[in-house]
């Protein structure tokens, strides 16, 4: 069984900051990519960040340089910085991994947690 469980998640004014964190347990060999992903009420999901196991990023275009994704492999937790904040950003933030269990890979997600921006 894995499980990704997801923290920091809240309400904020635009122009403040977050740092969401998610943390994987379980039994696996380890995790290849892990990333962010949000869906606003009445959209549907979308990438935020990516990031490799060798810390290559990937951001979508509406938040380069706003926010940051890091992980730590030994704690085999990833992050997301969200600086400058906007009420665009506002959604439940799902955190991603896949995971190499032993007969293979699969992805696997938290339960969400909300971010709000207030104008």
């Amino acid at each position: 069984q894995v499980q990704l469980v997801e923290s920091g998640g809240g309400l904020v004014q635009a122009g403040g900051s977050l740092r969401l964190s998610c943390a994987a347990s379980g039994s696996f060999l380890g995790i290849n990519d892990m990333g962010w992903y949000r869906q606003a009420p009445g959209k549907q999901r979308e990438l935020v960040a990516t990031i490799t196991s060798g810390g290559s990023t990937n951001y979508a275009d509406s938040v380069k340089g706003r926010f940051a994704i890091s992980r730590d492999n030994s704690q085999k937790t990833v992050y997301l910085q969200m600086n400058s904040l906007k009420p665009g950003d506002t959604g439940v933030y799902y955190c991603n991994a896949n995971v190499k269990r032993g007969w293979g890979l699969r992805a696997y997600w938290g339960q969400g947690t909300q971010v709000t921006v207030s104008s």
